[in-house]
């Protein structure tokens, strides 16, 4: 089907029909995922991560496929009802697949970046220990 192929990278894969989204998504990021980005990329934390990378129909922040570990940045417009309630059922989809989910707010990030990373950092050992 046209637009529709499918992208495999070892076990996930990345919806060509969803490419331009994730490339606006990743040109138009917020100030925190900027910062983040900066910490995360490089295998920083000793694992890769992705960013604005599509598993099945959703578009997460940040992907680290050797943990199944996604970390997502939420801003203003998550504390909306509707929002908090898509987010609950988006995550809960994930979860069921075998992800973990880890959420900060914007404001976390740029009022105390050394705690979110640290705890990012905790979260990776964490995970690589149970594996």
């Amino acid at each position: 089907m046209e637009g529709t192929q499918t992208k495999s990278i070892g076990h996930y894969s990345n919806k060509g029909f969803l490419k331009e989204r994730r490339k606006e998504l990743r040109r138009d990021a917020t100030f925190a995922e900027r910062l983040l980005w900066v910490k995360l990329k490089g295998k920083q934390f000793g694992v890769k991560f992705r960013r604005q990378y599509n598993i099945d129909y959703y578009i997460v922040d940040f992907y680290c496929h050797e943990l199944k570990l996604i970390i997502e940045l939420d801003g203003w417009v998550h504390g909306e009802a509707e929002q908090q309630r898509k987010d609950q059922i988006r995550q809960r989809y994930l979860e069921q697949k075998g992800y973990t989910v880890i959420r900060y707010k914007n404001e976390e990030l740029k009022n105390d970046l050394d705690g979110v990373l640290q705890d990012i950092w905790n979260r990776v050992q964490r995970i690589k220990q149970l594996q």
